[in-house]
């Protein structure tokens, strides 16, 4: 019997030993904690690139103007603006803000974002799943579209329309029919990504603004997954702000020839020429 107390007392020393080193080491480690909507499972290459910004240039912006598209080619900007009885697509001057050119639609329609595809301009507009395509030069209207959703930003990657509706889905449309040729849905390591806005192509990469943030999200067009996110938290000054009305951050503009992007917002009085400045 007393041989067996012993090894039993041995067995029980032995256990204790292995037992308090399993827990020195183990809380001794440093575990970082999840990022803020990620999947702490996924691993750190995973993770979407962070950014914030620099200001590069400013440049005046009608605030009168609730930006729901910007496109700059040929060294102006082209844009669509939003609300019942004001809604345009007008030609800006980059340097001053004037407005060169200008065209309304009917007053019962809300436009929304556009895109300039060879020599076409898309408009679309919000609840009436109209798209009016128009000659770029002379706004003069050449045909128009009907789509079955909600009619948010507009894009194209030199080959297809990519087009939000407010949801987390993108689809890719015919610039000739308008047919749908595919869909995707946005998503990051915490689920859908909704209120997808305005949408610019840039390098290879689709940048959305995320209606009601001061946040860009960046998307591959191919799978659907963020690899990025842009913070502008702080871009527009609160002296801006406080003096004029403003809404939210809306409107994505790239320069490829000189790889400038300009940000802007609805009822803004300035665009941005911004920077991106890797976070992580």
């Amino acid at each position: 019997m007393g041989r067996y107390i012993a090894n039993i007392k041995r067995c029980v020393r032995v256990f204790s030993i292995f037992f308090c080193a399993f827990f020195f080491f183990a809380c001794n480690q440093t575990v970082a904690p999840p990022l803020p909507g990620a999947d702490s499972s996924a691993s750190e290459s995973a993770l979407p690139s962070v950014y914030t910004y620099l200001i590069v240039n400013t440049y005046l912006h009608d605030p009168n103007a609730f930006t729901q598209g910007l496109v700059f080619e040929d060294g102006i900007f082209y844009e669509g603006t939003g609300q019942y009885g004001a809604s345009h697509i007008r030609k800006v001057a980059l340097a001053t803000g004037a407005v060169l050119k200008k065209k309304s639609i009917a007053s019962h329609l809300f436009g929304e974002g556009i895109a300039v595809f060879g020599n076409r301009l898309y408009q679309l507009t919000w609840k009436a799943g109209i798209c009016f395509v128009y000659d770029k030069n002379t706004f003069a209207l050449q045909t128009q579209f009907t789509y079955p959703t909600e009619g948010w930003g507009i894009a194209h990657d030199g080959e297809k329309l990519m087009m939000s509706d407010g949801t987390n889905v993108i689809y890719f449309r015919h610039p000739d029919t308008f047919e749908e040729l595919g869909r995707i849905e946005v998503t990051d390591s915490a689920g859908p990504v909704p209120y997808l806005n305005e949408l610019e192509y840039i390098k290879g990469q689709l940048f959305a603004n995320v209606w009601r943030t001061d946040r860009i999200v960046r998307i591959d067009p191919k799978t659907g997954a963020v690899t990025g996110w842009i913070d502008l938290t702080g871009l527009l000054p609160q002296t801006d702000r406080l003096q004029h009305r403003v809404d939210v951050l809306n409107g994505i503009a790239y320069d490829a020839e000189m790889d400038r992007i300009f940000v802007t917002g609805k009822w803004w009085p300035k665009v941005f020429e911004i920077k991106l400045v890797a976070n992580r």
